[in-house]
């Protein structure tokens, strides 16, 4: 697959409106492009996530890669933007073995260390609220699941890194689900 699409959450206030992560791979000089986020956001994100794809020991695609997230009015900030962007991109890349459907099952946020490891995210309550009206999975870092699994009848999903995440969704056993009842 060279496009893949990864949901996550924005923060507005109260409201963590829908973003779609899409990564799309095409043949060219290899260019790693992300829009739809402040310039200099883009340029961190970027760093970290090229730096945490390699650190976990998955291949970064030397390809023209591109990156947009959607819908391009909706203010979005923060690095909790890291995960998705990064599994969209093993995603386009054949790197992950899900298929677009049951990616679409899912929902990420979480900043990415530059060894891969997950940090948390502010707004996980709201995020996984909403979430949960859209009848998905979230997957978060570990300290944001505590909170967001306060959520009646939500399916929150603890991850310490890039790697817990792609064996989770490669294999479906070596993440911690938390299912608030």
């Amino acid at each position: 697959m060279s496009l893949a699409v990864v949901y996550s959450r924005a923060l507005s206030g109260m409201a963590a409106p829908l973003v779609e992560v899409e990564a799309h791979l095409a043949n060219g000089l290899p260019v790693f492009n992300i829009v739809g986020l402040p310039d200099t956001e883009v340029k961190e994100s970027r760093d970290r996530v090229r730096a945490a794809i390699i650190q976990s020991g998955f291949d970064f695609p030397a390809k023209k890669i591109t990156v947009n997230l959607a819908p391009a009015d909706l203010p979005k900030e923060s690095g909790r933007f890291d995960l998705p962007i990064a599994v969209g991109i093993l995603a386009a890349s054949g790197q992950i073995a899900i298929s677009p459907e049951e990616l679409a099952k899912y929902e990420l946020a979480g900043e990415l260390a530059l060894s891969g490891l997950l940090r948390p995210v502010r707004g996980a309550l709201a995020m996984v609220w909403q979430s949960t009206q859209a009848r998905r999975r979230f997957i978060l870092p570990q300290e944001s699941a505590e909170q967001a699994a306060l959520i009646e009848r939500a399916e929150v999903l603890a991850a310490e890194s890039l790697v817990a995440v792609v064996e989770y969704t490669n294999y479906c056993q070596t993440i911690q689900i938390t299912v608030a009842l």
